[in-house]
């Protein structure tokens, strides 16, 4: 199903990327988005937001991609001239990395700077990706944040059960569990509980382990997660969702704005199910915007980028896909407060001192102690390609015993066959070589 919505993706990428070229490049937007991200109407309103700043009409030609690497190849081999992306802080500190992102400007005609508006503690988040020289908030604004957790159904799975990230290796539970497709997430989770006791005793930090690629960080991941597979029912890009939602898996390692998608879909159809960080601690993520080496048009690009930080289309980006804007406004956080929760949250490390207890959702604002344990995972560098290797052996290692065997005997047969096969043409050889020799003995020949 996955190869067909990719294919229709792709056709989609194509149409709207078409463009006259008669139209001036100066007067066309290039947008590089993952799909579902923007709400609806937003690019509609952004094309007159800008004609209003600049007297100037502007063309949208906007596509979307699914895996960060297919954005950067695009950008890094392809050079491709797209004006605004929206990549995952790792992707970010790598293309800064690499000199392939352009500064953004925060001078407008008639707009004040809705950048400020991001949460200080974001921006102090995204600054780590570049130096203290050359802050990455110069190249990068957050767009969305969440952290990475466990989505469960109340019915079967209890918050007290899922306390720590070991209920993934409980039995109890086999086949019934749900794994993200997202190796980055799989491998800091993985380390986070194999390390679990240092943690609890304070040798360690969880900074320290979600960016460990040491030989034997690695190795313990790989021996986790392979013990972990038996239980898993599947790894999913996208259909976790709906599994949970429609009660055929009980608990699924996601994205909190995926969580908090199914828990709203879920209520409609009468199932109840919940979101929780683990007590290890997990990863936070943050997506953002940039504009990349090859870009056409900065101009457009920083203004796209200030009218997304605009409060109300915060909001509106928000609503649309469930995520979390990196905009710190006091409308914001009216808008998101549930009275019909019964806990509040500290997110005063995000909205500042007025939210020390607020009604907000966790899937959106996590507690301050959570946040708290959590951590950004940051690029792996060279060592990339030994962790896409551990997540191939686990995911490819699919065999059960008997099927194991089966094959053993196969490989066993196989190899005899050809053994006696060359045997018998050994043997046909010298034959044919005993019988020339003596052709060659006759009289007259």
């Amino acid at each position: 199903m996955r190869k067909y919505v990719l294919y229709l993706a792709l056709l989609a990428g194509l149409l709207t990327g078409c463009y006259n070229e008669e139209d001036s490049r100066e007067h066309v937007l290039k947008v590089y988005n993952w799909a579902d991200y923007i709400g609806e109407g937003v690019l509609e309103d952004f094309q007159q937001y800008y004609k209003e700043q600049t007297g100037e009409e502007i063309r949208i030609v906007y596509q979307t991609f699914d895996i960060n690497e297919i954005m950067l190849t695009k950008i890094e081999k392809g050079h491709e001239d797209f004006d605004v992306v929206c990549p995952s802080e790792y992707i970010i500190e790598r293309m800064l990395r690499k000199d392939l992102l352009l500064p953004i400007d925060t001078v407008f005609a008639h707009s004040p700077n809705y950048m400020n508006g991001v949460a200080p503690y974001i921006r102090e988040q995204i600054d780590k990706l570049g130096t203290p020289d050359n802050p990455a908030s110069r190249y990068a604004v957050c767009y969305m944040w969440g952290t990475a957790g466990l989505l469960y159904n109340r019915a079967y799975v209890s918050e007290s059960d899922l306390k720590s990230w070991g209920c993934l290796w409980d039995k109890r539970f086999a086949g019934k569990i749900l794994m993200k497709d997202a190796y980055r997430d799989a491998y800091g989770m993985a380390l986070l509980y194999a390390r679990r006791r240092d943690l609890a005793e304070g040798r360690v930090t969880v900074p320290e382990l979600m960016n460990d690629y040491s030989p034997a960080s690695m190795d313990s991941v790989e021996k986790y997660l392979k013990l972990l597979k038996p239980n898993v029912a599947g790894w999913e890009a996208d259909f976790g969702k709906e599994m949970m939602t429609k009660g055929k898996a009980w608990m699924n390692m996601t994205w909190s704005g995926d969580a908090q998608w199914a828990i709203e879909e879920a209520r409609t159809v009468g199932v109840e199910l919940a979101y929780t960080v683990p007590e290890e601690g997990s990863n936070i993520w943050y997506d953002g915007w940039v504009i990349p080496k090859y870009a056409r048009n900065r101009k457009a690009a920083s203004y796209f980028i200030n009218f997304l930080c605009r409060p109300d289309i915060a909001l509106r980006n928000m609503e649309e896909n469930g995520y979390v804007s990196s905009i710190a406004a006091p409308e914001i956080m009216e808008a998101c407060i549930d009275t019909t929760l019964t806990e509040p949250v500290d997110a005063s490390y995000f909205f500042g001192p007025d939210a020390r207890a607020v009604k907000l959702r966790n899937t959106q604002y996590p507690d301050r102690s959570v946040v708290a344990r959590c951590a950004m995972i940051r690029d792996f560098g060279d060592r990339t390609v030994d962790v896409l290797e551990i997540w191939s052996r686990v995911k490819g290692d699919n065999l059960n015993g008997s099927i194991v065997a089966l094959i053993l005997v196969v490989a066993g047969l196989l190899c005899i066959w050809q053994i006696r096969r060359r045997w018998m043409a050994y043997k046909r050889r010298n034959l044919h070589r005993k019988r020339r020799r003596r052709q060659r003995r006759k009289p007259g020949c």
